[in-house]
């Protein structure tokens, strides 16, 4: 259940001794401590924190069964975080969202090495939704009442519930950023429940979000599904990467594959958007989102700061 786009904790080291903790990991890396040390992963799922914890405990145990390295999983505060730490080697492996990790890659060279599929299938889609209650069945109908239109989309960060359909709606006219738009307003809400929540109770008129965070949504109780109505609906996306450090050596890295891929755990996979497998990736899957960042120029992390 991918409710929360928050990430998960981050250690004081990203902000004091980033430098310096870059050197000195590039040498322990260099001088083989791959295999003597413990590798550090750092999730960002969207759950309730209950939930959340214990199926990332059973995660870390999990791994810890089937691989010979000592696997710490941990919570980080946002995805700035997280890619930060991937940048300076403060942390091996990392759960992001598709426009993070381009963003990783292109800052350090992170990783994409594994996925999850949902259904059998490993992508999800942005929508964009208003309530049952206007008159729109369409995208083209909505745009031509758009200087009446309160938008919202979910963080800045987020691929599905910023990043493509701000490329939608710039593509035809009518968004550059929050602050030039031909919208009646533009808000980021930080997060696809809170977007959907204000769809609901009409707090604004339209808004963009991540499919998979809103079935589970709508399957949990949270959201009705029959005062919402979806206008639009991207391409397909390819689900969230787990992404490596660019300088991990091969021998680990299968062997997080082969952990990751043999799970089968409904709690683990739960928290991971109610997955119903992991499996391998690469950098290719995501390279339409690469070209999107460059072409929107949010392949920095300044420009996708909450």
């Amino acid at each position: 259940m991918k409710k929360w786009m928050g990430a998960i904790a981050v250690s004081s080291l990203l902000v004091t001794g980033a430098c310096g903790g870059e050197e000195d990991n590039r040498e322990e890396n260099e001088s083989g401590s791959d295999a003597e040390e413990s590798l550090e992963i750092a999730v960002i799922p969207a759950q309730s924190s209950g939930e959340m914890e214990d199926g990332l405990t059973k995660l870390e145990d999990t791994l810890n069964e089937s691989m010979d390295q000592e696997i710490e999983v941990e919570h980080y505060p946002n995805y700035n975080a997280v890619v930060e730490a991937l940048n300076y080697g403060h942390i091996d492996m990392a759960y992001l969202g598709p426009l993070t990790y381009v963003v990783a890659h292109e800052e350090s060279g992170a990783e994409a090495i594994l996925t999850q599929e949902i259904d059998g299938e490993p992508y999800y889609y942005s929508y964009i939704l208003t309530h049952v209650d206007q008159p729109w069945d369409n995208l083209d109908e909505m745009l031509e009442d758009a200087e009446e239109v309160d938008f919202a989309f979910g963080s800045i960060s987020s691929t599905s519930g910023s990043l493509i359909p701000g490329l939608e709606l710039r593509d035809r006219g009518v968004f550059e950023s929050e602050e030039e738009h031909k919208f009646a307003s533009v808000r980021y809400t930080g997060s696809h429940d809170v977007t959907a929540s204000a769809l609901e109770s009409q707090e604004v008129d339209a808004g963009a979000i991540d499919s998979a965070i809103y079935n589970e949504l709508v399957d949990d109780g949270v959201i009705d599904d029959s005062q919402l109505k979806t206008i639009w609906e991207s391409e397909q996306l390819y689900q969230y990467p787990w992404a490596v450090r660019s300088d991990m050596d091969e021998d680990t890295k299968q062997a997080l594959q082969d952990a990751f891929t043999s799970i089968e755990d409904e709690e683990i996979l739960e928290i991971f958007g109610g997955a119903s497998s992991f499996v391998e990736t690469d950098h290719s899957n995501y390279e339409s989102i690469l070209k999107a960042a460059e072409d929107f120029g949010m392949l920095n992390m300044e420009s996708i700061e909450d």
